[in-house]
C-alpha cells in the first residue's frame, strides 16, 4: 500500500509541474502524517539528514567537478583524439569515435549528462561532414553518453553501492564489462548503418601519429590510470579516487595545459556546486522514502506475494525492467532508483540474485532512462548544447532505446557478463 500511494501521490505532484524534491518528498510526508501522526518531526529530519551522511558520497561531487574541469579543458579533446586515430579508419568511422570518446570520457567522469555536454560540440559537425543524418548523428551522440554511468567511475553505481551496502570497487569492475557490451552493441549498429548509408572513412593514421597522438594526450589518459588503477589496486578508494582527480585535471587544465585560468575555475566550480546541490537534495528525500518502505514492511510483503505466486527470479527480473522503463519515462531515472530499490534489493537478495549483478540491471535500466522519451534527461542537455528541436533528437533515439534493450536482456539473464570481471578481480 505504501508504494502505491507513494506513486499515485508523486506522480501526481510531477503532473501538476512539483520541482523533484517535493515529488519524493512531500507523499512520504503524507504518509508519516495518515500513518504515523504521532512521529515525533525530529526522527523525519534525521531521517533527511541521514540521506546524504555518508562519506562514499564525497565521491559525487568530486567527480561531477572533475568532469566540469576535463569538459571544458582539454582532456576531453585530447582523448577523443586518441580515439579518432585508432578507430577512425574503420567502418563507421566517426561513429566510432563517438562511442569510444564517450567510454574514454565516462572513464573519468561518472556522469552521462557531462559527457554530452562534453563530447556533443566536438563530434557532432565531423559526423554530419563524414555522411551521417542529422537524425541518427544526434541518437548516436545522446545514446553513447549512457555508457558513462556503466564504465567506471559511475555515480550511479556509487549512490547504489551506498543504498545497499555492496562494494563500489566490485560495480565498477561489473559496469567494466558491461559498458564494453553496450558500447560494442552500439558499435555493430554503426557499421550497418554506415554501410547502409556510404560513409565516409577516415584515412588510417600511422602508429607514428597514433603513438605521437598518445604522447601528446599523456597527461589526459593519466586520469583514467588513476582512477581505475588506484581503485583496482586496493591503493584508493571510490572516495579518494574521486578526489585525486580533481587535483590532477585542476593541475593539468591550469599548470601544464594552461587551458584553463581562474575566472573558469570559478565558473566551473559554480556550475559543479549547483550540479551536486540538485543530486544531494534528491538523496535526501531518497533517504526519507527508503525510511518508510522499510517501516511498511513492503519488502517482506512483495517477498510473500512473490512466494504466493509461486513466482522465480526470471518473472522478478521481468518486473524490475518493466517498472524501471515506465518510471524512466516520466521521471529522473535516479529518482526513480531511490523509491524502487528500498523495496525491491531485499527481494532480490532473498531470491538469491547477487547484489553486483542486480546492479548491474539497475544502472543498465538508469542508464536507459536517460535517453527515454519524453522525458531523458540526455536529450535535453544534447538540444540545450545544440539548438536542435527535442523531436529530432528523439527521432534519432528510437533505434538506440532498441539496442538497449536487447542489451538489457542478455544483461538481467546471463549474470556471468556482470560477474566474470569481479571474480576475475577479486576472486569468488
Amino acid at each position: 500500500m505504501i508504494v502505491a500511494l507513494i506513486l499515485i501521490l508523486a506522480l501526481l505532484l510531477l503532473m501538476l509541474g512539483f520541482e523533484m524534491l517535493l515529488v519524493l518528498g512531500l507523499p512520504a510526508l503524507v504518509y508519516k502524517e495518515a500513518f504515523y501522526s504521532t512521529m515525533p518531526d525530529l526522527i523525519i529530519v534525521q531521517k533527511i539528514l541521514g540521506g546524504v551522511d555518508h562519506v562514499t558520497l564525497l565521491a559525487i561531487p568530486f567527480f561531477i567537478f572533475a568532469a566540469n574541469l576535463m569538459g571544458s579543458g582539454q582532456i576531453a579533446r585530447q582523448l577523443v583524439a586518441v580515439v579518432k586515430a585508432l578507430v577512425g579508419h574503420t567502418t563507421g568511422g566517426m561513429g566510432h569515435v563517438v562511442v569510444g570518446g564517450s567510454m574514454a570520457f565516462g572513464s573519468v567522469s561518472g556522469s552521462a549528462p557531462a559527457t554530452v555536454a562534453a563530447m556533443a560540440k566536438m563530434v557532432y559537425p565531423e559526423l554530419r561532414k563524414a555522411g551521417y543524418s542529422e537524425r541518427f548523428s544526434l541518437g548516436l551522440i545522446v545514446s553513447s553518453a549512457e555508457v558513462a554511468l556503466l564504465i567506471p567511475p559511475s555515480i550511479t553505481m556509487i549512490v547504489y553501492g551506498w543504498m545497499t551496502g555492496t562494494s563500489i570497487a566490485q560495480l565498477f569492475a561489473a559496469g567494466l564489462a558491461v559498458g564494453l557490451v553496450l558500447g560494442l552493441a552500439f558499435a555493430i549498429y554503426v557499421v550497418i548503418v554506415a554501410r547502409r548509408d556510404g560513409v565516409e572513412r577516415y584515412p588510417r593514421a600511422g602508429w607514428g601519429a597514433r603513438l605521437a597522438l598518445m604522447w601528446e594526450a599523456k597527461w589526459a589518459l593519466g586520469m583514467p590510470a588513476i582512477i581505475l588503477g588506484g581503485i583496482y589496486s586496493g591503493t584508493l578508494t571510490a572516495t579518494e579516487a574521486a578526489a585525486a582527480s580533481v587535483v590532477y585535471a585542476i593541475v593539468i587544465e591550469l599548470v601544464v595545459l594552461r587551458s584553463l585560468n581562474l575566472n573558469d575555475m570559478f565558473r566551473i566550480t559554480e556550475q559543479s556546486a549547483i550540479n551536486t546541490c540538485i543530486i544531494f537534495v534528491l538523496l535526501a528525500m531518497g533517504g526519507l522514502v527508503s525510511y518508510f518502505v522499510t517501516l511498511g514492511q513492503v519488502p517482506n510483503q512483495i517477498i510473500d506475494f512473490i512466494e504466493a505466486q509461486d513466482a522465480g527470479w526470471i518473472s522478478f527480473l521481468l518486473v524490475v525492467n518493466v517498472l524501471f522503463l515506465m518510471m524512466g519515462m516520466f521521471i529522473d531515472p535516479n529518482s526513480a532508483m531511490l523509491i524502487l530499490v528500498p523495496p525491491l534489493y531485499p527481494v532480490a537478495m532473498a531470491l538469491g540474485i547477487d547484489p553486483v549483478h542486480f546492479g548491474m540491471i539497475l544502472t543498465l535500466n538508469i542508464s536507459l532512462g536517460m535517453i527515454t522519451p519524453p522525458f531523458g534527461l540526455d536529450i535535453f542537455v544534447a538540444s540545450s548544447t545544440l539548438g536542435k528541436p527535442v523531436s529530432t533528437i528523439i527521432s534519432g533515439v528510437g533505434p538506440f532505446v532498441v539496442v538497449n534493450l536487447i542489451v538489457l536482456l542478455f544483461i538481467t539473464y546471463i549474470p556471468d557478463i556482470s560477474l566474470f570481471v569481479p571474480r576475475l578481480v577479486f576472486g569468488g
